[in-house]
């Protein structure tokens, strides 16, 4: 496997742990958070240090299993603890399936770094696609307005990105012939929005909810490559 979609994984999180740090109280990807949630404060702390040293520790081959373990173990525990919870009491709510899905990419991408179960690794990646692809019909004006200006077609391009991430996740839960290609294009989805709507603002001068999000979106896309890379080429019969 190339390692290079691990470094950039970890590296990303590393960063996203400094920054729970600095705030010292959730980050957008764990929010919403219930307020009635037992040792609040010290829940937002183990939020930013296990992805800060699980983070560092994927740089390291020889750490590398261990690190995802406790990375995956963790959002496992939080997508049982608060987002599939939120999802049952809410199950129409757009908001609540996509906080699951967030989180479930990441632990998708520590499941695949595992090196265990990696079709299941898989099939999860896929699903949390789908969620995505229905927010952009659900949410289509919201999506049409983070269109850059520039760029013809803001309503088109959301449905067709909306389409495209349910067609993918669909192709790699069904595991066909193209889910290698399917995984491929959530990733370059997903790096297209982090390049085109949040490098420009965090250029711009941001905010620190806005350099929260852009490091989320960056992370995402990192763990969608992480996923993506997983598959192997098959090589080409000879002529």
């Amino acid at each position: 496997m190339n390692r290079t979609p691990t470094f950039v994984f970890a590296g990303t999180l590393v960063v996203l742990g400094i920054l729970g740090l600095m705030k010292g109280d959730f980050i957008g990807l764990w929010q919403p958070v219930p307020r009635e949630l037992p040792a609040r404060m010290w829940m937002a702390y183990l939020c930013a240090i296990i992805p800060l040293v699980s983070g560092a520790g994927l740089f390291w081959k020889r750490t590398v299993h261990g690190a995802a373990a406790a990375l995956l173990a963790w959002m496992v525990l939080w997508l049982l603890a608060i987002r599939i919870p939120a999802v049952v009491q809410a199950p129409l709510a757009m908001d609540a399936w996509y906080g699951w899905a967030e989180v479930a990419v990441y632990a998708s991408a520590a499941w695949v770094l595992y090196g265990k179960g990696l079709r299941l690794a898989r099939t999860l990646y896929g699903l949390e696609m789908i969620p995505f692809g229905i927010g952009h019909f659900v949410y289509v004006n919201e999506t049409a307005q983070l269109v850059p200006a520039w760029l013809p077609g803001h309503f088109p391009l959301a449905y067709i990105t909306g389409v495209a991430y349910i067609a993918a996740g669909i192709a790699i839960v069904a595991g066909s012939r193209v889910a290698r290609w399917a995984a491929i294009l959530s990733t370059l989805q997903m790096g297209l929005f982090t390049l085109l709507v949040w490098l420009p603002t965090v250029i711009a001068g941001p905010s620190a909810f806005q350099w929260s999000e852009f490091v989320i979106s960056v992370t995402l896309t990192a763990a969608g490559w992480v996923v993506a890379d997983s598959y192997e080429e098959r090589p080409r019969p000879p002529a």
